[in-house]
């Protein structure tokens, strides 16, 4: 039952009853048990999540999926698992739908250690932080980075983003929070003395620089090239994955800006490049909009250290100063965090599509708008708190719903 996630028939143990008495006539009693097992555990029903719908459906008609089916869905998508067997009874009695039922199920879901499997899936599949293995700092740049502190990024995300969830706290904090959690090492490396020992714990921040996704050092060096910081990367990515709006794709032939210019001893400075790139009518369209995004993060390095001066231009101070797209002056981390929660609803919207987009485990796109909107609209009413978007995922025609294929196309949800 927990294998094929429903009910077993007369028909799903046949194969496996004849595998373990094959097994045990050849081998032994426990040579049956892995014989079986085997079966089990090889079987399509056991590999694959089948929605399956009536046989009297019509291809192209919505319908239902049925409560086995939304069992399946709701424990992949909060436990990365199967689901237990609370909701497989549940379901089979047809009760798992009922709205009541629901949402208890799905608080009681929340609360389980089990959900910890999503924050980590999610959140890491949201911010990119899995790219985190591509870069490798260069040690010669930055010799106080050492290995573990890739771990430790990672599970401070982790634990922060993690707190707010199971806390069922408004997901503007994952901007604002003015605490993380942190180990001796991280602790370190931030220049954030009083926290010793391996162990990571809950440290309330007293710089707001600290505040945040933005102030978090996996953010801040996944955002990075080995060697230095790259505005541009930051500012794209403040942009697809804070505010929903990805940049569009660079012409063609565009030719990289020297970090020398001829006949100069001095590196030209990040914001000099990219004032090259904004002068060219071609770039300019999307480098006003994300350059000032990610010069506003230019006091962290590219191993997500604060630093004041700029070593790679010959230690001149750094300039964190910008104007958003409509005309905002913008200097440095704080002004930009005050800028995304001034209209909280485009981050929570941006939240909002990339849950839908995990959950469902296809992009949103433009016609489940509209049910994103909703999500969001209905959330503010409860300060965003992380379960009011969950519930606005889980009761969204989207996650409830699929369309009957034509003939061999392959089901998929609204």
């Amino acid at each position: 039952k927990q294998a094929f996630r429903r009910p077993v028939t007369n028909d799903d143990l046949e194969a496996p009853l004849r595998f373990f008495a094959a097994g045990r006539e050849q081998g032994s009693f426990d040579d049956g048990i892995k014989n079986g097992m085997m079966a089990i555990f090889t079987s399509p029903k056991f590999l694959f999540r089948a929605e399956v719908p009536p046989a009297d459906a019509r291809p192209g008609q919505v319908i239902a999926i049925s409560d086995l089916e939304l069992a399946s869905r709701l424990a992949f998508f909060l436990w990365s698992s199967s689901p237990d067997q609370e909701l497989i009874d549940l379901a089979a009695r047809g009760e798992l739908g009922d709205d009541g039922m629901l949402e208890a199920q799905v608080e009681r879901m929340l609360q389980d250690p089990r959900a910890e499997s999503m924050v980590e899936n999610f959140v890491f599949q949201w911010l990119r932080l899995r790219d985190l293995d591509n870069v490798d700092p260069d040690r010669e740049i930055f010799p106080e980075y050492n290995p573990a502190l890739l771990e430790a990024f990672r599970e401070e995300i982790k634990l922060f983003a993690g707190s707010i969830f199971s806390a069922d706290r408004s997901i503007v904090e994952l901007i604002t929070g003015d605490y993380t959690f942190l180990n001796e090492d991280l602790a370190m490396h931030y220049g954030i003395r009083d926290v010793k020992g391996d162990h990571y714990r809950r440290v309330t921040l007293n710089d707001e620089a600290r505040f945040g996704l933005l102030g978090t050092g996996g953010v801040l060096m996944v955002t990075s090239y080995a060697n230095r910081t790259t505005p541009v990367i930051r500012g794209a990515y403040i942009m697809e994955n804070f505010l929903g709006v990805p940049p569009a794709t660079p012409p063609p032939n565009v030719e990289a800006f020297p970090e020398t210019p001829e006949g100069a001893t001095v590196s030209l400075t990040v914001r000099e490049r990219l004032e090259m790139h904004r002068a060219n009518p071609a770039c300019a369209g999307c480098h006003d909009v994300m350059d000032p995004l990610g010069l506003a993060l230019e006091n962290y390095n590219a191993v997500g250290q604060w630093r004041d001066r700029d070593s790679d231009a010959g230690n001149i101070p750094i300039d964190a100063s910008g104007q958003l797209a409509d005309g905002t002056p913008l200097i440095g981390v704080n002004d930009l965090r005050e800028a995304l929660v001034e209209r909280p609803d485009q981050f929570v919207q941006t939240f909002t599509e990339k849950l839908m987009t995990y959950s469902l485990g296809r992009s949103v796109e433009y016609h489940d708008m509209p049910a994103v909107r909703k999500i969001v609209q209905s959330a503010a009413n409860n300060s965003y708190r992380f379960s009011s978007i969950v519930m606005g995922v889980i009761n969204s025609d989207q996650f409830r719903m699929i369309t009957v294929p034509e003939n061999d196309q392959e089901i998929g949800s609204l």
